[in-house]
């Protein structure tokens, strides 16, 4: 503690503006608030913030020795060395290569900048390069790139730019593609669509010129460290306290739920927070495009579809996955998202005894996801009427929950709608829940109000 202080004397008198001074301030401030604490400096939280140090102020000089020095380490590392060691061990070797490839070329960078020169490059060898900073950022919900020197980030449901860059096109591209190839899945001229997950569960959506005209572009959307429950959801304000009752109850006794929202509405997030309400004896079988479900109980299996080989043969598609899911004994059968035929299959079991199966689709009201719904059952080709389709919707279907993302940033449920029956050709459907809007404060977020109705026991 004594050392630290000193440190700080030292550098009394120098001049606040230069930027290493600053730097230098802020380390010795933090070790002298963690020695008085009685806490030891994490080394994973002093990578942390060196990384977004990095992200967010790193000087065209270091970038450019990046540049330069980058080909010369690659070719002095045995890259087959590079997978079997951890992080620590690697910036340990290559730290003293990179010192003397910087001696051998004249390249001029302080401590601080060498260090911040081995955290670019080991992003680059062993992470998704400058990405790992907005990966690393707990605040950072969602990260979109569009092409090498644009990136923008979600952070409280608000987007933002950032000033994380790109080398070029081909930086960019070998990025995406070392994304979808840690799954087993490609992208290329002939395949230039791809969804994915990251390792910790986060969704991926890979897309590349031609089809991307200003450069490939990816949409990651993270893995929330946060496991959320209705409870805390409601404590956030995206509910009430009886619709968090209710939806807890729903889970449990097994009501067949359907949850619609926009693009970025949070349904994933209520798909999950609605399954801790199961039984952890029932078995669930999951299906997904990318793999990105968080359940809890210990009987679940989980399955993701396969897209066609560079033949185009060996495709599994969610329809595949859905009629095979039957034959597994499930309790409960939950789809990710519902995008295609594969919503007569759903229906289907939720009809033959699998009651209590959930899942999303993409919608902006309770009546427009039963609509959509009946288009998907078209979809598949079954020649069935208007009526039966509806029919089927009406038997299959308890309720539907709305959630949608405001223009606030924040996520609520505005509707939950529970589908009573036919009447005629029409789906009869009544509002359980509502949000009501009532203006916004002077800060501009939104006021309202949660409002019930009177219905009927369903469960």
């Amino acid at each position: 503690m004594e050392d630290t202080v000193k440190r700080l004397a030292d550098i009394q008198g120098m001049a606040i503006d230069d930027g290493q001074v600053r730097d230098t301030v802020t380390v010795l401030l933090n070790e002298l608030i963690n020695l008085v604490g009685g806490l030891k400096p994490a080394a994973s939280v002093e990578a942390a913030e060196r990384t977004a140090r990095v992200a967010s102020s790193s000087t065209q000089s270091v970038l450019a020795a990046k540049e330069r020095v980058h080909p010369i380490l690659m070719e002095r590392i045995d890259a087959s060395v590079i997978a079997d060691l951890s992080r620590g061990e690697l910036a340990e070797q290559i730290s003293d290569v990179i010192s003397e490839i910087l001696v051998q070329e004249k390249i001029g960078l302080n401590q601080r900048e060498q260090r911040d020169l081995v955290t670019l490059l080991l992003n680059d060898m062993l992470g998704l390069g400058p990405l790992e900073p907005l990966l690393n950022d707990d605040d950072v919900s969602e990260i979109m790139v569009n092409g090498p020197n644009v990136v923008y980030a979600e952070r409280k449901g608000k987007l933002a730019q950032t000033d994380v860059r790109f080398r070029d096109d081909a930086h960019l591209l070998n990025i995406a593609q070392r994304i979808v190839s840690a799954v087993g899945r490609r992208v290329d001229e002939t395949s230039p669509i791809c969804d994915a997950r990251l390792l910790d569960g986060s969704r991926v959506n890979v897309v590349i010129p031609p089809l991307a005209i200003d450069g490939t572009s990816i949409s990651i959307r993270k893995f929330s460290k946060i496991k959320l429950t209705l409870d805390r959801m409601m404590e956030g304000g995206s509910m009430s306290p009886a619709m968090c009752r209710f939806l807890n109850i729903a889970g449990r006794c097994r009501l067949n739920i359907l949850i619609s929202g926009g693009t970025g509405s949070g349904k994933t997030t209520m798909l999950n927070a609605i399954s801790r309400n199961i039984d952890p004896g029932e078995r669930i079988v999951t299906i997904e495009d990318a793999a990105e479900l968080q359940l809890q109980q210990p009987h679940v299996v989980r399955l993701e579809t396969r897209p066609a080989n560079l033949e185009g043969n060996g495709q599994v598609t969610m329809r595949d996955l859905v009629k095979n899911a039957l034959r597994m004994r499930p309790d409960r059968i939950i789809l990710g998202e519902v995008r295609g035929p594969e919503a007569f299959d759903l229906l289907a079991a939720m009809n033959t005894g699998h009651d209590g199966s959930l899942g999303t689709l993409h919608a902006n009201r309770p009546r427009e996801a039963l609509t959509r719904l009946e288009n998907m059952i078209n979809m598949a080709g079954l020649n069935l009427s208007p009526s039966a389709i509806r029919q089927q919707i009406s038997d299959a279907l308890n309720l539907v929950v709305q959630i949608s993302r405001m223009r606030d940033g924040g996520r609520r449920i505005t509707h939950i709608s529970e589908v009573v029956g036919m009447e005629g050709d029409v789906i009869t459907m009544q509002d359980l829940f509502l949000y009501r809007y009532n203006g916004e404060d002077e800060s501009g977020k939104l006021r309202g109000e949660y409002i019930s109705s009177p219905a009927r026991a369903i469960c």
